[in-house]
């Protein structure tokens, strides 16, 4: 099986299945001397957790990480970085009944016609669980990213229809998204939202929803023009999480209806004309240093990073493992009416926000040790 490889020089290979006996990943190329430790993946982790309420899952774990290779007294050494995490709380007789049945929603059939063999034990690698090495990956990518002054946070933005008020709106407070199991940024719409999921978990059903992104502290000229863009380099990464469906930066979809005059974000000069070059100054001599009025690029024009924040939303399908009945097919090709039991989430966006934000610092970490080859 490829695909389980990620980044061109910051690069990530994750392992493991969600009833095996671990999971992790193992990193390689991020360089020497960053502080790094088991207490920054644990932080991560404990994020991605189920827990609190609201609409995540009983299956609850402690994910305790060990770092087996690549950090030396609290720094990286250059040297590949090797992270596990060993499942405790397998409880693979949850999906004995789901062997020969192929679940509405799931991977299972396309994973028989691809490989002609799939794990049932909860999905294998297409299980939520797999998102376990990417935040650990994710955790050393942000250590790495924090030595530039980058920062990567992102929120449930909306779940079941229910918006959340945004950046510049009143009542949005980013704190408050640690402080809720939603991880939504207002508490009023957060209260608003847990009344639905409860009426859903009741129902036996699941919900969709949005997580958006801002990574603040980036350079000018992160991405490259044709095919390695910066946004198209970042669509990939968040779109390969499971139940993702659709990212959109800046304005979005909402600049299909909007017109130039209204959408272009005009430069404006910041600090005069940069003259070195130098880490101080990271432009080319005599390249004036800009900012936009404006950010409805979200950050990146022509692929390649404006120096605004990077902002964009992904949007989550429903999960679809539930407890109501519905019609599918087994392997014999008979109509089997099913009702999955186990331990689901009823919406993934809270615990997606991590996994979000791993994938981003991944491919700003990436682009980053790509960009010093890009000139003299």
């Amino acid at each position: 099986m490829g695909g389980s490889g990620f980044g061109t020089i910051f690069t990530v290979t994750t392992f493991g299945e969600s009833h095996g006996p671990a999971l992790g990943c193992v990193i390689d190329g991020c360089p020497a001397g960053v502080p790094f430790s088991e207490e920054d993946i644990r932080r991560e982790l404990s994020r991605r957790r189920p827990g609190g309420g609201g609409p995540a899952t009983t299956r609850s774990e402690p994910d305790e990480p060990e770092i087996l290779s690549g950090v030396f007294e609290g720094k990286t050494l250059g040297t590949p970085i090797a992270i596990m995490v060993r499942n405790t709380a397998q409880r693979p007789g949850d999906y004995d009944s789901l062997k020969d049945v192929y679940r509405p929603g799931h991977a299972d059939w396309v994973w028989e016609a691809k490989y002609g063999f799939r794990d049932h034990r909860g999905g294998g690698r297409s299980s939520g669980r797999e998102t376990l090495g990417r935040v650990a990956a994710g955790a050393a990518a942000k250590a790495f990213l924090s030595g530039f002054g980058i920062t990567v946070r992102a929120w449930t933005s909306a779940v079941a229809g229910i918006d959340s008020p945004g950046p510049g709106e009143s009542g949005f407070d980013l704190d408050e998204a640690e402080r809720n199991p939603l991880r939504v940024p207002h508490r009023e719409t957060a209260e608003r939202i847990l009344k639905v999921i409860e009426k859903l978990r009741a129902e036996g059903d699941s919900a969709g929803g949005i997580v958006s992104c801002s990574a603040a502290g980036l350079p000018p000229g992160l991405g490259d023009p044709v095919f390695g863009k910066l946004d198209a380099r970042l669509a990939a990464a968040v779109l390969s999480i499971g139940a993702a469906k659709a990212v959109s930066f800046g304005a979005g979809f909402a600049a299909a209806s909007s017109r130039g005059s209204l959408q272009n974000d005009r430069p404006v000069l910041k600090n005069g004309i940069a003259g070195d070059g130098g880490a101080s100054c990271p432009l080319p001599p005599g390249v004036p240093d800009l900012e936009y009025e404006t950010n409805n690029a979200g950050g990146v024009l022509g692929g390649i990073s404006t120096g605004m924040p990077l902002e964009f939303t992904v949007a989550f399908k429903p999960i679809a493992s539930i407890s109501r009945h519905q019609e599918t097919a087994d392997r014999e090709g008979n109509v089997r009416d099913l009702a999955i039991q186990g331990r689901h989430d009823v919406c993934v966006c809270p615990r997606a926000v991590p996994v979000v934000e791993a994938m981003t610092a991944l491919v700003l970490a990436d682009l980053l040790l790509l960009n010093r080859s890009g000139r003299t």
